[in-house]
Formats: structure tokens, C-alpha cells, sequence
């Protein structure tokens, strides 16, 4: 487990962000980025000009991690953003935000987007009373997640949720932490996502 702390953390200082990978944790002290920020490796604080190639390959790749998908998964998304009316970049991080793993994380019912996936997947949250175990699931608007009842005794679960407040819960989502449920107000808009992404240099990346 600590070594893959560590790594999770190199990508966090090569980006020179906190991406939040480890939940909770990157909320505390102990967080790896806070005792060294820059960039792993000897040359780690010295690094001279990157291409532009370098940059547009860098945001793609934060964001990708950051939502924890594979190349093709996240290759998908950007063809399906592009046939969506709007702006293509926005349109790709708002199909991002309304995958069923990160509405679970953004409502508090896991401290990471991989700790979520895996709560879907063992079939620990139901979608409008249903069972949902299909972590890339887009959410609608009106539509209700919630623990299921068995599963509400989860100690990693409820700890997760009591930390909840202090990373906040988005606007177009509303929580009732007593009942254990999360329901989509509304679809998220681009200024509900408040991670420094530029989605303008994923879009370049791709026209090429």
C-alpha cells in the first residue's frame, strides 16, 4: 500500500496539482504532495520548456487518471463529446463528472473515485432502487443513489461520508446523509468542476 501511495503521489507532483487520488488523505499532513511538491526524480525542480505536444499530452493524461479510465475509455468519451452540441472540451469533462463512480465519490459514499467503482461493482449502491453495478453509468437528472440498506454499516463507507464536507458537495448534486442518498438535481455544468483542468489542450490533442 505504500508504495502505491507513492507512486499515485509522483503523478500529483509531475502535474504539480493535487489530484486528490488518495481521497482523505490528501486532505491531511500526510499528504506526500505537501512535504514536496515538484516533480520526482533528480532534475524534479529544474525542468526546462515543454512543447506544446507535451503540455496537450499532460492534461490528457491528469484528467484521464484523475477519472481513473483506460486510453479507449477516455478516447470514447472524446468522440462521444464531439457529437454533443456545445463545446467539445466541456462537453467531455461534464459526461466525466456524471459517471456513476464519481457521483458516488462527489456524494461522500467513498473517498476516491476507485474506492466508488469498487462499491458499484460489489453492488453496495442501488440507482433509483435498482442494482447498478456498472461504474461507467451516466446519471440523469431526478435520479436517486443510495446505499443499500445491508451495506450501511460499511465502516470505510461511513467514514468516508463523515469527511465528506470538507471537499464539499457540487450544486447539482443534494445529499441526505441520514438516509444514506444522493440525488441529481440537475445536470453539472463546467463551473461545478473546480480541479484546474484545461479540457482546450485535450481537444488540440486530439484534432491533430
Amino acid at each position: 500500500m505504500g508504495r502505491y501511495i507513492e507512486s499515485v503521489c509522483k503523478i500529483c507532483r509531475r502535474e504539480g496539482i493535487k489530484l486528490f487520488f488518495k481521497g482523505n488523505r490528501c486532505y491531511t499532513d500526510r499528504c506526500a504532495f505537501e512535504r514536496r511538491s515538484y516533480a520526482p526524480g533528480q532534475h524534479g525542480q529544474g525542468r526546462g520548456k515543454v512543447t506544446a505536444y507535451a503540455l496537450q499530452l499532460r492534461e490528457k493524461q491528469k484528467v484521464k487518471r484523475m477519472y481513473g479510465l483506460m486510453e479507449r475509455q477516455f478516447h470514447g468519451y472524446f468522440k462521444k463529446a464531439e457529437r454533443i452540441r456545445g463545446i467539445t472540451g466541456e462537453n467531455l469533462l461534464l459526461l466525466l463528472e456524471r459517471r456513476l463512480d464519481n457521483v458516488a465519490y462527489r456524494l461522500g459514499f467513498a473517498d476516491s473515485r476507485s474506492d466508488a467503482r469498487q462499491l458499484i461493482m460489489h453492488r453496495h449502491l442501488l440507482v433509483n432502487g435498482k442494482n447498478v453495478n456498472i461504474p461507467s453509468y451516466l446519471v440523469k437528472p431526478g435520479e436517486a443513489v443510495e446505499v443499500k440498506e445491508k451495506s450501511k454499516n460499511k465502516a470505510r463507507l461511513n467514514e468516508a461520508l463523515e469527511a465528506v464536507e470538507r471537499r464539499g458537495i457540487p450544486q447539482w448534486l443534494e445529499l441526505d446523509k441520514a438516509s444514506y442518498k444522493g440525488v441529481v438535481k440537475a445536470l453539472p455544468r463546467r463551473e461545478d468542476i473546480t480541479m484546474p483542468v484545461q479540457e482546450q489542450l485535450i481537444v488540440e490533442l486530439y484534432s491533430k
